[in-house]
C-alpha cells in the first residue's frame, strides 16, 4: 500500500483562539461523519480540498499554540490555509456588544472565531438538507448520505470519519437515495441544483476570500437557496461574521427572550438585529454558546415527517 501524503504545522497566533469551539459550527450533527471530537479536546476533521482529499487533527496546546496534522492528497493545501480555517481574517476585537448578556458572552468566549473554510458544497448540501425540517431528521439524512457517498478518510483516522462527496457524486446521487436517506423531493432537487453550481461555486470562493459577494450573487440565483441557506454557507464556508439566517425556526424566540425578555415577531427580527452589522452572526453565535438563552419550548414544535413513508 503506498505511503499516505501528510503535512503538519504549528500555528501560534498573535491572539487567543479556541479550535475547537471555532471550528463546532462545521459539524452537523453528534454523529457527523466528517467530524470527530476526542475526550483530549482534538478535534478530526475530513474534507475534500480543490488538490484532493484530506483528514485533518486539530489539537490546541494553549490559546496560542495550536497544532495541525494532516494526511491525503489535500494535506499541503488544507495546512497552508489553517490561518484562514481557524479565523485569522476575523475581527471579533470590532464587536460592540452593547447588550450586557452579549457583553458577558464575548468576553468568556474569548477565544470563538469565524472559520472560513473555503469549501462551499461541504457547507451548502447540508444547509439544503436542513431546510424546513427538524434538525435531528436532517442530520440523519446527511449521515447516511456521506456513509453511502463519501469515501473513507485517508491517513490513521478515526474508522467511522468519511472525506464528503464531491459536486459530482452528489450530481449522481439518484432519487431512491434521497428518498431512503428520508430527503423529500423538493430539496433532493434544490441539493442537484446546487451541485451542478459546485464546481464554480468552489472556484468563486477561492478567486475573491474575504469577499463573499460573488459566492452569494450565485448562490441566490439558484432555485431552492434563499437568504437562510446562503447564510448558512457564509458563516461556515466563507467566514462571513455577519450572515445571519433569517427565518431560521428559533432565532425570533431565542433573541427575543435572550435580549429583550419576550420573543420578536417575524418581521421585527432584520431591524433588531442591524445595530450589530457586520457582526450579525457573531452575536447569535454567541446566544448559542451561552447556557440558558433559548426560550422555553411552550408552543407547538416542527413536526417531523417521515419521508421515506410516502
Amino acid at each position: 500500500m503506498p505511503e499516505v501524503v501528510s503535512a503538519s504545522t504549528v500555528w501560534r497566533p498573535r491572539f487567543l483562539v479556541d479550535a475547537r469551539r471555532t471550528l463546532s459550527v462545521l459539524q452537523h450533527g453528534g454523529a457527523d461523519p466528517c467530524h470527530v471530537g476526542e475526550a483530549d479536546g482534538s478535534v478530526w476533521r475530513a474534507s475534500r480540498m480543490e488538490s484532493g482529499p484530506v483528514s485533518y487533527r486539530v489539537t490546541q496546546h494553549g490559546p496560542q499554540e495550536i497544532e495541525v496534522r494532516a494526511w491525503g492528497a489535500g494535506s499541503a493545501e488544507l495546512i497552508e490555509g489553517v490561518p484562514r480555517l481557524l479565523g485569522s481574517a476575523d475581527r471579533p476585537e470590532e464587536f460592540v456588544p452593547g447588550h450586557p448578556v452579549l457583553a458577558a458572552a464575548h468576553r468568556r468566549l474569548v477565544g470563538l472565531r469565524i472559520p472560513h473554510t473555503g469549501r462551499v458544497m461541504e457547507s451548502l448540501i447540508p444547509a439544503v438538507l436542513e431546510q424546513k425540517v427538524v434538525g435531528i431528521d436532517a442530520t440523519a439524512s446527511w449521515r447516511r448520505l456521506v456513509n453511502r457517498y463519501g469515501e473513507r478518510a485517508p491517513g490513521p483516522a478515526p474508522e467511522r470519519l468519511r472525506t464528503p462527496p464531491s459536486a459530482a457524486t452528489w450530481r449522481s446521487v439518484p432519487s431512491w437515495e434521497w428518498h431512503r436517506a428520508g430527503v423529500d423531493p423538493r430539496r433532493a432537487r434544490a441539493a442537484q441544483v446546487c451541485a451542478r453550481e459546485g464546481d464554480r461555486l468552489e472556484r468563486l470562493a477561492a478567486a475573491h476570500p474575504g469577499a463573499p459577494a460573488e459566492v452569494y450573487r450565485v448562490l441566490f440565483a439558484l432555485p431552492g437557496v434563499g437568504v437562510w441557506t446562503a447564510a448558512e454557507v457564509g458563516h461556515r464556508a466563507l467566514g462571513d461574521a455577519d450572515a445571519i439566517p433569517f427565518g431560521d425556526y428559533h432565532l425570533a424566540k431565542d433573541t427575543g427572550w435572550a435580549l429583550r425578555g419576550a420573543p420578536l415577531a417575524e418581521h421585527e427580527v432584520e431591524e433588531f438585529f442591524e445595530p450589530w452589522r457586520p457582526h450579525r452572526w457573531r452575536a447569535v453565535r454567541l446566544l448559542e454558546l451561552t447556557p440558558g438563552n433559548r426560550a422555553p419550548r411552550r408552543g407547538p414544535r416542527m413536526s417531523r415527517q417521515d419521508y421515506r413513508r410516502i
